[in-house]
Formats: C-alpha cells, structure tokens, sequence
C-alpha cells in the first residue's frame, strides 16, 4: 500500500536491474543503505524476509511493535563479537527456515556520494553458511533522503547483482567483492544532482 501510495501521490517509481539474478533458494542479501525506502520496497521483489537491525528500533512505539513482528535478528551493535556471534547463529536458523536475510552493512542510512565503511559482521556470517549471497546496489537516497519527510518525483533504479557462494572464503575477500560491487554498480546508477536537494 505504501509503494502505491509513493508512486500515486509523489510521482516516485522504481526500476529492476538484474531481477534474473535472485536465486530460487533464500539468500542472504547484502545491499547499502540510503533510505526508509528500501526497507518496504524489497518486500515487493524479494521473498519472505527479515531484517539485522539495531534492537533498539523495537523500542519505539508502534513502528518497534510492527517490526518485532517479522521477527527479526536485533542486535545490540556495541556488543562486537558477541553481535556477530548472534548475526550467524540466528541467521543460519532463519535461512534453514526458508526466511530471506537482509543486511545492510553500513550500518545506518548513508546519504548519496558519502564514502562509508562496511562493517564486517555480514561478512563472516557469508563464510559461514552455504546459502547463496546476493549483493544489492540502489540509489533510493536520491528521492527519498535520510532525516526527511519529502519525496522527491522520479525513478529509483535497484541493482541486483549475481549471487554466489562465500562458504570457505575468507571474509575479507567477500568484503572486497561486495563492497567492490555496490560501490562500482552506485556509480552507474546515480546522479551526483541529485545528492545535496
């Protein structure tokens, strides 16, 4: 209802690039992260999904009630190790129960252009578990910024790259495939007039 209403009322579309590149088996999805966008839009094009997210966002009344819901993997982001540990126990759990996983590494909304690190947690969790990885590039932060309520008109475009398999890699290297990925797929697929509306 949400996507009807942002195409109906604010002119804001999407397009799939590379939508023959989702597995048929659930996956782990590894994608940036610019906007509140994305996380109702890969409902539409993805299947049955959870979220690692900061546990802290089920505190918030309502929107922490709905999210709890769908039962996802919160994570307490200070607790280092012992965060990853949970990010693989549960997430293997969840893949095994035919859920899809998504990640989003940066760990919060980046705006369009800013350079940001990917923390490693996704990462291992890849080398850990047989399930295919799927890397995922947008640009969603171009119409609908972080911090903000406007929705700017226009066509977000989703990138989705080949999956493939991290079991026995090193997690570095996944690192290095992925982020090397989205980074390269953003500058495609952006419009750097975009970045500072």
């Amino acid at each position: 209802m949400n996507m009807h209403f942002l195409k109906w009322f604010c002119d804001l579309d999407y397009e799939i690039k590379g939508k023959e590149n989702i597995p048929t088996e659930p996956s782990l999805v590894i994608s940036n992260h610019q906007s509140t966008w994305e996380t109702l839009a890969f409902q539409h094009f993805l299947p049955n999904q959870l979220w690692v997210l900061k546990k802290e966002l089920l505190r918030v009344p309502i929107f922490g009630w709905g999210l709890a819901i769908i039962s996802p993997i919160a994570i307490d982001r200070s607790a280092g190790k012992k965060a990853v540990d949970q990010i693989v126990e549960q997430g293997e759990k969840k893949l095994n129960q035919g859920r899809w996983v998504i990640i989003f590494p940066e760990g919060t909304r980046i705006s369009p252009g800013v350079d940001s690190k990917y923390k490693m947690g996704s990462f291992i969790f890849a080398t850990r578990i047989t399930h295919p990885v799927l890397p995922v590039a947008h640009n969603a932060g171009e119409f609908w910024p972080k911090h903000s309520f406007i929705k700017y008109p226009g066509t977000i475009t989703i990138s989705i790259g080949e999956s493939f398999n991290a079991e026995g890699m090193e997690p570095s290297d996944v690192k290095q495939k992925v982020e090397g990925w989205i980074k390269q797929e953003l500058k495609i697929i952006s419009d750097p007039g975009h970045w500072d509306r």
